[in-house]
């Protein structure tokens, strides 16, 4: 299956995607549908775990076969994938266990989407200072800004891939590597890439992506990815059965935690929402990543020239392809942006609104690849 026969099927894109056929579904930056394929392998799991140990039926293949699919995904190794659902629960991981000192800084970006600001923001208890990201724009993120903002006391720099509201992709790759060359940490909340556009790690030490938005999986089925090297320094902030030895389910005298991504998941795994991962992983796959982003750019640059004819102000409308992500915000300073959000729901139009710090509120859309053009353009016509 192809992302063209999709868009060129209307029957297979209602079957592979059921939520086509209720309305127009414009808000995957927020909380996606689930595609058939991932609710038929949930549903399946469920009907056979009311006949047996729901565990045993897919564990522990569960684990070995989703870390494979995600190490592909993300290009990275399996044993650096552990899942440890939200992305909140992720970052505050990292946060929390790295062995921080009294005279470290960090540099994070307080427009960023509050999972990614408030763990950061926690360890000024701990006498880390947190320095604020200084940008001309809303989420407009260069690696000169980046590089303004770090000196020698500077041990980790904690950003988002793309800004949740800007739809601005920042250069991970670049950035990464120049803080690297200083000798500084780099973790990426990838939620809003993962799935939709390459997100390379080659520079990045951490990566969190929760599965509920661009991997169009279930909720708090999310991925954490860590560097091999640096998974033993890494100090996970909960214990359990599962990441602290115990041979025989015996509590020992000393806690030792295990190696590799077990050490970071301490209980009892979401087997439903991995089960339903692995089968969105599978699809996006099958698609292509690099060919679902090129999708996703080509309805981005239709969309800014038609909201532009409109007379909406589009953030970072002129973003370069290699900037621009799959969230599109706009705004009319005569509109009165929540009502129209509203009346586009009411119409069978589901959009996201989100509000800067000045107050100023925006229609966000971010359609998927499988969002036809004519559906672009009932959005359109209802503007």
């Amino acid at each position: 299956m192809t992302i063209e026969e999709i868009l060129h099927n209307e029957e297979l894109r209602q079957h592979e995607f059921p939520v086509t056929a209720k309305c127009v579904f414009l808000a995957h930056a927020g909380v996606c549908p689930l595609p058939r394929r991932v609710a038929e392998a949930v549903a399946q799991y469920a009907r056979a775990g009311t006949e047996y140990d729901q565990e045993r039926i897919v564990y522990p293949e569960i684990l070995s076969e989703t870390r494979q699919i995600a190490s592909r995904l993300l290009g990275c190794s399996a044993d650096e994938v552990a899942f440890v659902g939200p992305t909140s629960l992720a970052l505050s991981l990292v946060a929390a266990g790295w062995p921080w000192r009294r005279q470290d800084n960090l540099v994070i970006y307080f427009d960023d989407y509050p999972s990614n600001v408030y763990p950061w923001m926690a360890l000024a208890e701990r006498g880390v200072k947190v320095r604020l990201l200084n940008t001309k724009e809303l989420g407009y993120i260069r690696p000169v800004d980046v590089l303004g903002q770090v000196d020698e006391q500077t041990r980790m720099v904690a950003l988002a891939s793309c800004h949740f509201v800007s739809g601005y992709r920042i250069d991970v790759e670049t950035i990464g590597r120049q803080l690297h060359e200083r000798g500084i940490l780099f973790c990426v909340d990838g939620i809003q890439t993962v799935g939709a556009f390459p997100t390379p790690l080659q520079h990045v030490d951490f990566l969190a992506a929760d599965a509920h938005k661009w991997l169009l999986g279930p909720c708090a089925a999310g991925l954490l990815y860590v560097r091999r090297d640096l998974q033993e320094r890494l100090q996970p902030a909960w214990y359990g059965w599962n990441n602290v030895r115990c041979p025989n389910f015996v509590a020992q005298e000393e806690i030792q935690f295990r190696s590799g991504p077990a050490r970071f998941e301490a209980g009892t795994y979401n087997l439903l929402g991995l089960v339903g991962l692995k089968a969105a992983m599978e699809l996006l796959l099958e698609l292509g990543v690099e060919n679902i982003a090129r999708e996703l750019l080509r309805k981005r640059a239709w969309l800014v020239s038609a909201l532009r004819e409109k007379g909406y102000t589009v953030l970072h409308a002129d973003a370069p392809q290699e900037r621009a992500g799959g969230i599109l915000s706009f705004y009319r300073p005569e509109t009165d942006m929540a009502t129209l959000h509203q009346r586009l729901l009411d119409r069978g139009i589901v959009t996201s609104l989100r509000t800067d710090r000045s107050g100023r509120k925006y229609i966000r859309v971010s359609p998927h690849f499988y969002n036809t053009d004519a559906e672009l353009q009932r959005l359109l016509e209802n503007l």
